[in-house]
C-alpha cells in the first residue's frame, strides 16, 4: 500500500513541535506544547484511519480472495493432521516395521545360504571334473595317449593354479595339487625313460641309434615324435632331452674333437615297409692319412654332421627342440673345441699370425652353419668360438704371460741363493767383468747408476735378463699384447718379492750368505727398475705409456734391501754379545780359570767376526761391507771397553792378563780391519768409523805400566809413579778425551789400578779440574 506509508512517512514530531528545539536534553516540553502535539497526532490518525478505510474498500475482492485461500489451507492442514494421527495409532497398535525387519533379515539370510550351497555344488563340479580330468590322464598314459596326457597336464596346472598357492585355501586343492604333481612326476618319468630308449649310443660298435617307434607296458608303436611334442605340452624338454644330449655330447662329439684324424660320423637309416623306423649315425675309422688337423676343418666337418643329423634325425628340424638340444650341448661343445684345439693352435709368436686366419675363417664359417641349423642358442648371438679366435692376440698374450710368471717362478724356486767358490774375490782383484765367463756373468752384474760391479743371485739375474726381453717385446707389440707383456713384466718383478723372502725364511733367521745376497738382489733390482721406464717408455705403444710405470715398485726392494740387512747386523750384533756375556765382565782374570773363560769368549768373538767376514765381503758391495762391518765392530769394541772400565779394583796380575786379551784380539782382527782400510776408495780412516776401536787401544796402552810387574819391587813402584802422572797429563792434553773416554771413565780407572796415596788423590784433583 504505497499511499499508506506515504502518510506514515510524512508524520514527524519535529514538523509538529518545529518552535521547540528538541535537540536540547534541558529544555522542558511545556502544556501547550503537549496539548498542540497530541492535536496535530489526532488529526494524522484521523487522517490513516481514513486512508486505510478507503484503501480496504477499493481492494475488498483481493482480500476476499485471500482469506479464502488461507482458510482452505487451514482445513486441508486439519486433514494431514487427522491422517498422520491414524497412522501413528495403526504403528502403535501393530508394529509393522518389525515384521519387515524380520522378513527382510530371514530372505537375506535364505539368499546366502542359496549362494553358499551354489558355490559348493560349484566346487563340488570342480573337484569332480578335476578328478575326472586326473583319472583320465592316467588312463591316458597306460594306453600311451601322451598328446591327450599332456595336454590335461597342462590344462589342470591352470586350473589349479599350481605354483601360485596362497594361505587358507581349501584343503582340497592341497589335495589336487598333490594329486596333479603325482601324474606329472609319473608322465614325466615314463617321457624321460622313453626318450632314454629311444636315442642310445652302443659302445662297442660305436654307433648311435634313434629308434622312432616305441614300448611302454603293454603299448606298441609309440612314435619319437608324439613323446617330444608331449615333453613340449608339459615343459619338460630340456629335462627329457638330457641325458640323450649328455650321451652324445660325450660318446659322439668328443671323440670327433679329441681325436679328429681317427674318426669320421656316416649317417645311416634302417626302413621297414617302406617307413623309417630307426635312424643310425656311426663313428668309423678314419682311412686318411693321420695328420694334425691345424686348421679344424675335421673337427667342424665331423661337429657339423653329427648336429645336422640330430637335427633332421632326432629334433624332426623342429626348431624349439633343437633350441632345446643346442642350450645343453653348445656351451659344452664350445668350450671342448676351444680347450682341445683353438687354444692349442694358438701361434707362438706373432709372425705365425697370418697362418691363424684360416683358423679364424673356417671358425667363423662353422658357426654360421650352425646358426642357420638354429642349434645355436640365441644367447650366444656374438659366437663364443669365432670371439675367441679373433681375440688370438689377447690368447697369445695372455699364455706368453702365464709362461714368463711361470719360468719366473721356476727360477726363484730352484735357486739355491748361492755363488762359486772364490768368484767375488777373482772379482776384487781383477776390478772389471771383461773377462768373465758364462758362468760368472749369471751372478756378476753391474749396477745401473753407480757403476759398481755386484754379486747377485742367478735367480735375479735372469729375472731382470726375462723382463728386458719382455719389455722388448712390448716395444713392438700391438696394443693388447703390449699391455699383458708389459703387467706379466711387473708380475715377475713382484712375484720375487713375494716368493724369494718366505723361501728363504728361515735362512734369514740366520746368519748365512744367502740373507746378504737377497739384500744384493734388491738392491740389483731397486736400480733396475728405475731404469726400466726411462729404457723402453719412449717405445712402448702410446695406449699404455699414460700407465707404463716400475718407479712405484722400486722403493719396495730397497726398504727389503735395507730390512735384509739390518736384520743380518743385529744378528751378528747379538751373536758376538751372547759370545761376550760369556767372559762375566773380564771379572778376576787373575786367576786361570776366569782367565781361560775370557780367553774363550774372546776367540769366540773373533772367530765369529772372521765368518762373518768371509760371509759378507765377496758379496756385498764394497762401501755397504765397510759400513755394516763397522757397526758390529763398534759393538763388540764398545762393550769389551765397557765391561774392563766398569772394573773397580784391578790387580797387577788381572791388568796383565787383560792387556793380553786385547792384544790377542787386536792381533787376530788384524786382517780383518785391514779389509776395511782396503774395502773403498774413501780416505776417512777405519778409527773414526769405529769411535770404540781408539778407545780399546788406548785402554791397552795405559795396562802397560804392568808390564814389569814380575821386576823388583821398587822398580814396580817406579814405574807406578810414572804412568800414573801420565795418564793424568794425557787426560789434561785432551789426548784421552780424543779417543772418547769421559771424565768419570779416567777417575774410575785410576781409582781401580792405584791404590790411594796423595799422588792418586792429586791426579784425580787435577783430572776433576780440568773443564
Amino acid at each position: 500500500m504505497p499511499e499508506i506509508d506515504t502518510l506514515f512517512d510524512s508524520l514527524n514530531v519535529r514538523d509538529l513541535l518545529s518552535g521547540h528545539d528538541l535537540n536540547d536534553p534541558t529544555t522542558p516540553l511545556s502544556a501547550p506544547d503537549l496539548r498542540l502535539l497530541i492535536n496535530r497526532l489526532e488529526s494524522h490518525s484521523l487522517r490513516i484511519k481514513s486512508k486505510v478505510q478507503s484503501y480496504l474498500v477499493s481492494h475488498h475482492s483481493e482480500f476476499s480472495e485471500l482469506f479464502s485461500t488461507c482458510q482452505d489451507a487451514v482445513s486441508r492442514t486439519r486433514l494431514i493432521s487427522d491422517d498422520v494421527s491414524d497412522v501413528v495409532q495403526l504403528v502403535s497398535d501393530r508394529p509393522v516395521d518389525v515384521e519387515i525387519r524380520e522378513v527382510v533379515d530371514e530372505i537375506r539370510e535364505k539368499t546366502k545360504e542359496v549362494r553358499v550351497k551354489r558355490e559348493s555344488l560349484g566346487l563340488v563340479s570342480a573337484v569332480v571334473g578335476v578328478c575326472e580330468a586326473l583319472r583320465e590322464t592316467k588312463e591316458a598314459l597306460k594306453s600311451g595317449r601322451f598328446g591327450f596326457a599332456a595336454e590335461r597336464i597342462r590344462e589342470m596346472k591352470v586350473v589349479l593354479r599350481v605354483g601360485e598357492e596362497e594361505e587358507g585355501e581349501p584343503v582340497v586343492y592341497v589335495l589336487l595339487r598333490r594329486e596333479w604333481s603325482d601324474c606329472f612326476d609319473e608322465i614325466q618319468e615314463v617321457l624321460a625313460k622313453l626318450m632314454e630308449t629311444a636315442v642310445r649310443f652302443e659302445v662297442d660298435s660305436r654307433k648311435l641309434r634313434i629308434s622312432y617307434q616305441l614300448t611302454v607296458g603293454e603299448t606298441n608303436g609309440i612314435a619319437i615324435r608324439t613323446v617330444l611334442e608331449a615333453m613340449e605340452v608339459i615343459g619338460m624338454l630340456d629335462y627329457g632331452l638330457a641325458k640323450a644330449a649328455d650321451s652324445i655330447f660325450k660318446h659322439v662329439i668328443t671323440p670327433l674333437v679329441t681325436h679328429s684324424s681317427t674318426f669320421v660320423a656316416v649317417e645311416d637309416s634302417c626302413k621297414t615297409s617302406g617307413e623309417i623306423v630307426e635312424a643310425a649315425l656311426k663313428l668309423e675309422q678314419s682311412s686318411a692319412h693321420k695328420t694334425e688337423d691345424v686348421d679344424g676343418d675335421a673337427i667342424y666337418s665331423g661337429v657339423l654332421t653329427v648336429v645336422k643329423f640330430i637335427c633332421s634325425s632326432l629334433c624332426f628340424g623342429n626348431v624349439t627342440w633343437i633350441h632345446s638340444f643346442g642350450r645343453l650341448t653348445w656351451p659344452r661343445i664350445s668350450e671342448l673345441i676351444i680347450s682341445k684345439f683353438l687354444s692349442k693352435v694358438v701361434p707362438e709368436d706373432a709372425s705365425k699370425f697370418p697362418d691363424f686366419q684360416k683358423v679364424i675363417d673356417r671358425t667363423s664359417q662353422f658357426e654360421t652353419a650352425l646358426k642357420e641349423l638354429s642349434f645355436i642358442p640365441p644367447s650366444d648371438a656374438e659366437g663364443r668360438l669365432s670371439k675367441y679366435a679373433e681375440n688370438v692376440e689377447v690368447h697369445f698374450a695372455s699364455r706368453k704371460k702365464i709362461e714368463i710368471l711361470a719360468k719366473a717362478r721356476s727360477l726363484m724356486l730352484q735357486c739355491n741363493f748361492t755363488i762359486p767358490q772364490g768368484l767375488a774375490t777373482s772379482l776384487k782383484s781383477d776390478g772389471t767383468d771383461e773377462s768373465l765367463d758364462g758362468n760368472s756373468s749369471k751372478h756378476i752384474v753391474r749396477l745401473l747408476f753407480s757403476s759398481e760391479m755386484c754379486v747377485v743371485s742367478e735367480a735375479a739375474s735372469q729375472l731382470v735378463h726375462m723382463v728386458h726381453k719382455t719389455l722388448e717385446d712390448v716395444c713392438v707389440s700391438s696394443a693388447r699384447v703390449a699391455s699383458e707383456f708389459y703387467h706379466a713384466a711387473r708380475d715377475s718383478i713382484l712375484l720375487y718379492e713375494a716368493v724369494v723372502p718366505v723361501k728363504l725364511g728361515k735362512q734369514l733367521n740366520g746368519i748365512n750368505q744367502a740373507a746378504v745376497l737377497l739384500h744384493s738382489d734388491c738392491l740389483y733390482l731397486f736400480e733396475e727398475i728405475l731404469g726400466l721406464a726411462f729404457e723402453y717408455r719412449a717405445s712402448f705403444p702410446s695406449s699404455i705409456k699414460e700407465y707404463a710405470v716400475f718407479a712405484d715398485i722400486a722403493p719396495r726392494f730397497k726398504l727389503m734391501a735395507e730390512e735384509v740387512l739390518q736384520r743380518q747386523v743385529q744378528l751378528v750384533i747379538s751373536s758376538l754379545q751372547e759370545a761376550i756375556d760369556s767372559a762375566d765382565g773380564f771379572q778376576d782374570t787373575h786367576q786361570i780359570k776366569q782367565f781361560e773363560s775370557a780367553k774363550f769368549s774372546v776367540e769366540q768373538v773373533v772367530f765369529s767376526l772372521e765368518k762373518v767376514h768371509l760371509i759378507w765381503e765377496p758379496v756385498l758391495l764394497p762401501k755397504t761391507y765397510k759400513q755394516s762391518m763397522c757397526m758390529v765392530l763398534e759393538s763388540v769394541f764398545r762393550r769389551i771397553t765397557r765391561d774392563i772400565l766398569l772394573l773397580d779394583d784391578m790387580a797387577a796380575d788381572e791388568t796383565f792378563q787383560l792387556q793380553r786379551l786385547i792384544h790377542l784380539m787386536l792381533e787376530n782382527l788384524s786382517s780383518l780391519l785391514g779389509s776395511l782400510k782396503s774395502a773403498d776408495d774413501t780416505s776417512r780412516p777405519v778409527d773414526d768409523l769405529i769411535p770404540s776401536l781408539r778407545k780399546t787401544r788406548k785402554l791397552a796402552g795405559m795396562s802397560l805400566l804392568f808390564v814389569h810387574l814380575f821386576s823388583p819391587w821398587y822398580w814396580w813402584l817406579k814405574l807406578l809413579d810414572m804412568p800414573l802422572k801420565s795418564i793424568t797429563s794425557a787426560w789434561e792434553s785432551g789426548e784421552l778425551f780424543s779417543c772418547n773416554y769421559t771424565r768419570t771413565e779416567v777417575q774410575d780407572f785410576i781409582k781401580a789400578i792405584f791404590t790411594d796415596s796423595p799422588l792418586r788423590k792429586e791426579c784425580l784433583w787435577r783430572i776433576e779440574d780440568v773443564s
